[in-house]
C-alpha cells in the first residue's frame, strides 16, 4: 500500500472516454439494441447513439354511454391507470357521459412489477370516495410490441367490466396498450410513471421538448431630417433630437448642433426585431427644455410588417410622414393630440435578413447563417447527439428531509433548441434520448447544459439552478466516428471551482459533402453584409445584448417554458464581464504563444556554442546552401512545415477538447478575485467612490481582457495549422505546403517576388471588400478559446 501513487485532483476535470451499449448499426438498416432486432432505417439514424428504453403505454382516448350517478344523475368522469404500484389519472370532466382525454401512459419496463394492468373508469365525487363506474384489464404477455416507423397503434373499444370480471350492460373505453421505446411519437407527450409526484403546472415542465428560436432581423432606420418643429418657447429655435423605441430597446440620436426648425441628423440607429413582429417603431421629437427637461414636439408609431425586407445591400428609398403633435399648453394628465401635417420627419426604415444576428457569444457561434431564408446554402453535414445520463450529481435542493436533484439537460445549436425530460429525485439520472441537427458550417459549436429544475410545485415558483455546461467544437470531430464521452460539470462558485457530477454523451458529425466543406474553409465567416456595411464594437455589444433578451423572453413564453436563467447560461451572457480570475487566463495564454519563440532562441543559442557540434555543423551546411542558392529558402519552409505536420499526425487530439480548469486560472484564483467577480454591476460597495472608480475599472479592463483574448485566439490559430485538432483544415494546409513546395521549387525566386509585389501594389480596383480565401481560411481555425471555462 505503500507504493499507491496519490490521485491527481485534475483527473477529475477532464473529459473521458466511456464504452456504454448503444444500439448498433447493421445491414440493411437494422437496428439492434438490449430488446433485439428491430428493422427501421427511421429508427436506425435517430437512435442508433443512446441505449435502448423499452416502455409500456397506454392511449386513453375516450369513452362513450357512460351511466349516470342515481342519485346525481350525471357523470364527472375520469380514467385510473394502474399498474403495481404506479398509478396515473387523466382529468375529470364535469356532466359528462362521453368524455374525450386523448392522454398517454407510459411505464417503465425496468419498473413494471404486475403483470396485468388495470385501466379503471370512475365518477369523481366531491364529498364521498369517487364512484367505480367499470374497469378493463390487460395481461402483460399479450401486450404487442409498436415498432416506428410502423403507424400508431389504432385504439379499440373495450366494454367496461365491474369488479367481479363481468361485462357491464352500459359503458365502454376506446384504448391503446403498446410496448415501445423512447423513439415511439408518444414518448414526449406521455404522462411517465417517474414523475407521478408532480403535480398542476409542473407536469408541463418535466416533459422533452423541442424549441425553435425566434427569426431575428436588424431594423436599422436612418433618421434624416424634419420640418417645421416647433417648442414652447417661441423665443428661439429648439433644440431637437429624435428618440426610437421598439419594445424595451430605446435609441436617441445626437442633439442637432444647430437651432432650427428644420434639424438635419443622417444617424442609423439599429435595432434587433423577431417575428413574428409584435412591437413597433415609436419615433418621437423632441426638444430641449432645459438641462434635465425634454418636450414632445411630435410622434410617430410605425407598425415593423410595413418596412420593406433587404436581403443585400441595395439602397432603400427614403419617406417622409406626418408627425402626429401633442398640443402644447394643456393640463397636465390631459394630454390631448391633433394631426398637424406641416411637422414631418424625413427617414428611411428597412429590415435587414443579409445579416448574421449575434444572439450568442462570437467565440461560441452556432449559427453563421443570414437571418433571411432565401441566401441560405445547402447543408454540408448532420450532427447527431445522444443524451445518456449523469453520474454523481450534486443534490441540489432539499426534499422531505433529504438532499436530491431533478435533472434535465438543454442541448443548443443554430435554432433548435432541444430539452430532455426531468428525471426526479436522482443523482445517476438516465434520459437516453437522441437529438439531430443539420450543419451547414462545421466550425461552430454546439452547447450542451444541465440543470435542477425549480418549478415542479403547484405555483410554478423557483429557478432552474445551474449544474454545468459542455462545449463542442464540430470542426475538431473527425468525420463519421461515434464518440462516447463522459465530461466533467465544472462551475465556478464564490469558494472556486466545483465538480457538479458528470454528463455522458454520444455524437457524431456526419459529413454529407467533402467538397462543399473544403469549399467553406475559405469562405468569409459571416455573411457578406457584415463586411460591406460593418457595425461599431458598441454597435455589436448592444445588437448582441438585445438579442440575447428577445430569445430569453420568446422561449420563455413557450410551454414548457425554457427560463431566461436557462437561456442566458446557455447563450453565456456574462462572458464580457470584467474578472481578474479571465484576464490572468489569457494573458497567460498569450505567454505561452512566445514559449516556441523562446525555446527556438535557446536552441539557437546552444547551436552558437557549440553544445552539439554535429548540428552546429549542418545549420552552416544549411546555411551555405541557402545563401547560394536563395530560391531553396521558400520551397525548404514550406516542406520543412509539410514534414512537421506529417509528424504530428502521431500525436493529434484523439478526443474534442473540454473545459481546462488549469488554463482558466480557476485553480489558483484566490478568494478576493472570486468576490469581484462575483459582485453585481454596479458594485454593490456602499461608497460612492469606490463604486465610481470600481465600475469604471471593470468597464476598461472588460475591454482590455477582450483584446487579449482576441490575440490569444489568433496565436493559437497558428499552432492549430499543423496541431491537427480540426482534421481537415490541417490536411488542407499540408497539401497547400506540398503544391507551394514544388511550384517554389522549378519557379524562379524572381518571378514569384515581382508577381507577390505586383498583387500586393494592384490598384483598388481590382480589390475585393470580402475577406480574401487565406484570411477565411485562418479565421475558422479552432482556438484554445473552446476550452476557456
Amino acid at each position: 500500500m505503500g507504493n499507491e501513487q496519490p490521485s491527481n485532483p485534475q483527473d477529475d476535470y477532464k473529459a473521458k472516454e466511456t464504452k456504454p451499449q448503444l444500439g448498433e448499426r447493421w445491414p440493411h438498416g437494422g437496428f439492434r439494441g438490449g430488446g433485439g432486432w428491430i428493422s427501421s432505417d427511421r429508427v436506425t439514424s435517430t437512435y442508433d447513439l443512446v441505449e435502448q428504453m423499452h416502455f409500456l403505454y397506454v392511449r386513453v382516448v375516450k369513452a362513450r354511454d357512460l351511466p349516470p350517478n342515481p342519485v346525481t344523475g350525471s357523470c364527472d368522469p375520469y380514467v385510473e391507470v394502474k399498474l403495481g404500484n404506479y398509478k396515473g389519472k387523466t382529468k375529470h370532466f364535469d356532466k359528462k357521459v362521453n368524455p374525450e382525454w386523448k392522454q398517454v401512459f407510459a411505464f417503465s419496463k425496468e419498473k413494471i412489477q404486475s403483470s396485468v394492468i388495470d385501466v379503471f373508469v370512475r365518477d369523481k365525487e366531491m364529498v364521498q370516495r369517487d364512484d367505480y363506474l367499470g374497469k378493463v384489464v390487460f395481461d402483460m404477455n399479450e401486450v404487442p410490441t409498436r415498432v416506428p416507423p410502423d403507424s400508431p397503434l389504432a385504439p379499440q373499444w373495450y366494454r367496461l367490466e365491474d369488479r367481479r370480471g363481468e361485462s357491464k350492460v352500459r359503458g365502454e373505453v376506446m384504448l391503446a396498450v403498446w410496448m415501445g421505446t423512447q423513439a415511439d411519437e408518444a414518448f414526449s407527450e406521455a404522462w411517465h410513471a417517474d414523475a407521478a409526484l408532480v403535480h398542476g403546472e409542473g407536469v408541463h415542465s418535466v416533459r422533452s421538448k423541442v424549441y425553435v428560436s425566434p427569426k431575428l432581423w436588424y431594423l436599422r432606420v436612418n433618421i434624416i431630417e424634419s420640418q417645421d418643429v416647433e417648442s414652447l418657447d417661441k423665443t428661439q429655435p429648439p433644440q431637437v433630437f429624435v428618440k426610437a423605441q421598439v419594445g424595451k430597446q430605446v435609441l436617441k440620436t445626437k442633439v442637432c448642433q444647430t437651432r432650427t426648425t428644420n434639424p438635419f441628423w443622417n444617424e442609423d440607429l439599429l435595432f434587433v426585431a423577431a417575428e413574428p413582429f409584435e412591437e413597433q417603431l415609436v419615433l418621437t421629437v423632441e426638444c430641449k427644455a432645459g438641462p434635465s427637461k425634454d418636450e414632445i414636439a411630435g410622434r410617430l408609431v410605425l407598425p415593423l410588417n410595413t418596412f420593406e425586407k433587404r436581403l443585400d445591400h441595395r439602397p432603400v428609398h427614403s419617406r417622409w410622414f406626418n408627425l402626429e403633435r401633442f398640443g402644447f399648453g394643456v393640463l397636465e394628465g390631459d394630454r390631448r393630440h391633433e394631426r398637424k401635417f406641416s411637422t414631418r420627419i424625413h427617414l428611411r426604415a428597412c429590415l435587414e435578413g443579409g445579416y448574421h444576428v449575434l444572439d450568442e457569444s462570437t467565440m461560441y457561434i452556432s449559427d453563421q447563417r443570414p437571418t433571411a431564408r432565401q441566401l441560405w446554402k445547402q447543408p454540408v453535414g448532420i450532427l447527431e447527439v445522444g443524451i445518456l445520463s449523469a453520474q454523481g450529481l450534486v443534490p441540489i435542493k432539499a426534499k422531505d428531509g433529504r438532499k436530491t436533484t431533478d435533472a434535465y439537460c438543454v442541448a443548443k445549436y443554430g435554432l433548435k433548441w432541444v430539452r430532455t425530460r426531468t428525471i426526479l429525485d436522482n443523482l445517476s439520472p438516465k434520459w437516453n434520448e437522441q437529438y439531430t441537427w443539420e450543419v451547414y458550417d462545421p466550425c461552430t459549436v454546439i452547447t450542451l447544459g444541465v440543470f435542477d429544475n425549480g418549478h415542479l410545485g403547484a405555483e410554478n415558483s423557483g429557478k432552474d439552478s445551474r449544474i454545468g455546461k459542455v462545449r463542442i467544437r464540430l470542426s475538431t470531430l473527425e468525420t463519421d466516428r461515434i464518440y462516447t464521452m463522459s465530461y466533467p460539470l465544472l462551475v465556478l462558485q464564490p469558494s472556486g471551482v466545483k465538480k457538479m457530477g458528470e454528463l455522458q454523451l454520444a455524437f457524431r458529425f456526419t459529413c454529407l459533402s467533402l467538397a462543399n466543406i473544403i469549399y467553406l474553409y475559405g469562405h468569409p465567416l459571416l455573411p457578406k453584409m457584415h463586411y460591406l456595411h460593418p457595425f461599431t464594437v458598441n454597435q455589436v455589444d448592444s445588437l448582441r445584448y438585445q438579442a440575447m433578451n428577445i430569445v430569453a423572453v420568446r422561449l420563455g413564453r413557450a410551454e414548457p417554458p425554457l427560463h431566461k436563467e436557462v437561456v442566458e447560461y446557455m447563450l453565456d451572457v456574462d462572458s464580457h464581464m470584467w474578472s481578474m480570475r479571465r484576464s490572468k487566463a489569457n494573458f497567460f495564454r498569450i505567454v505561452s504563444l512566445f514559449s516556441g519563440l523562446i525555446s527556438m532562441s535557446k536552441w539557437l543559442g546552444e547551436v552558437c556554442k557549440w553544445k552539439n557540434p554535429i548540428t552546429t555543423v549542418l545549420v552552416h551546411l544549411l546555411f551555405c546552401i541557402l545563401i547560394c542558392y536563395p530560391e531553396l529558402i521558400l520551397p525548404t519552409m514550406f516542406l520543412y512545415m509539410f514534414l512537421i505536420g506529417i509528424w504530428n499526425h502521431r500525436s493529434r487530439p484523439r478526443q474534442p477538447q473540454h473545459m481546462d480548469t488549469k488554463l482558466s486560472w480557476a485553480e489558483a484564483v484566490i478568494s478576493d478575485e472570486l468576490d469581484e467577480e462575483f459582485d453585481t454591476f454596479p458594485t454593490s460597495k456602499p461608497e460612492n467612490t469606490v463604486k465610481m472608480r470600481y465600475d469604471r475599472l471593470r468597464s476598461v479592463a472588460g475591454r482590455i481582457q477582450t483584446v487579449i483574448g482576441d490575440m490569444a485566439t489568433q496565436g493559437e490559430r497558428f499552432q492549430a495549422l499543423l496541431s491537427w485538432r480540426d482534421p481537415r483544415a490541417t490536411s488542407l494546409f499540408i497539401v497547400f505546403c506540398l503544391i507551394a513546395a514544388v511550384i517554389l521549387y522549378v519557379t524562379p525566386f524572381k518571378i514569384i517576388a515581382l508577381l507577390a509585389a505586383l498583387l500586393y501594389l494592384r490598384h483598388p480596383k481590382f480589390r475585393s471588400k470580402m475577406p480574401s480565401p487565406p484570411c477565411n481560411f485562418f479565421r475558422r481555425l479552432p482556438a484554445r478559446a473552446d476550452s476557456m471555462l
